[in-house]
């Protein structure tokens, strides 16, 4: 685990030079006959988008990282990033420690199978033995609150449901990096309020957490620092009331009527 020169703590995430390009494609074919047409073409036409562009960013030990910006503006691209669920098209990427994402609703569950099921299902993939999840099971269970539909199949949950027990799982499974990507805001107030309890847990207990938010007051409640992302760019790095209120001078300038 690498340190960072301006700050003592071990570094947990760590992103080198790193660029997320996707190519999206003009033709799409409208029927069976030109799919097969397109088959013989020499040339498609396409652009290639940037959703992350030359990012380098260090995450030190312990810290509550806030990253926010505009709808697009390569959040969740970078989360996925960090999470590995995409492999940059350039540029390095190290995560020391084991990591919890919480990046979209129901991400990691098979719908097929109940909640039980899903809970020693997601201990196992993240390392677990079927001993350590049935020790954690109960707690979980509780912590979602979410009653007989434990023993429901998952595709029959509501979205608050399906947050309930992924934040659950998540938390229990005492990972070193948590990710939340907006997971929190399709719970009711009194869920959020224990979720962020835990999340003051975690911060004491000295885990790293990466937060995606469009709540700014969230942001400076609960992080110690935040970046502003734009066109998958930092463009600002800091005190999150400094960055937060930023972004919000950005929005009220967007929205401001033309004069």
């Amino acid at each position: 685990m690498s340190s960072s020169p301006h700050n003592s703590r071990p570094i947990t995430v760590q992103l080198e030079d790193v660029t997320q390009r996707f190519r999206v494609i003009h033709d799409r074919p409208d029927s069976m006959r030109e799919l097969f047409a397109n088959f013989f073409r020499y040339e498609t036409r396409y652009h290639d988008f940037y959703a992350v562009k030359h990012l380098s960013l260090e995450v030190p030990e312990g810290q509550m990282l806030g990253i926010i910006g505009a709808n697009g503006s390569g959040k969740s691209t970078l989360l996925k990033i960090i999470s590995g669920i995409y492999r940059p098209t350039a540029g390095t990427v190290h995560v020391f420690g084991k990591l919890a994402p919480l990046i979209e609703l129901g991400a990691g569950f098979h719908h097929e199978l109940t909640g039980r099921e899903n809970i020693l299902l997601s201990g196992l993939l993240m390392g677990h033995s079927r001993e350590q999840m049935k020790e954690r099971e109960q707690r979980i269970i509780d912590f979602a609150e979410i009653g007989d539909f434990i023993d429901a199949p998952i595709k029959q949950y509501s979205s608050g449901m399906h947050t309930r027990l992924a934040f659950a799982v998540a938390t229990e499974v005492d990972p070193d990096i948590l990710i939340l990507d907006e997971v929190l805001a399709v719970g009711d107030i009194g869920f959020q309020k224990k979720c962020f309890e835990r999340i003051s847990m975690f911060r004491r207990a000295g885990k790293t957490i990466l937060f995606v938010s469009h709540s700014m007051e969230q942001v400076v409640e609960n992080c110690d620092r935040a970046i502003l992302l734009e066109r998958g760019s930092i463009i600002a790095d800091g005190d999150p009331r400094d960055v937060s209120a930023l972004y919000s001078g950005s929005i009220a300038h967007e929205l401001a009527p033309a004069q």
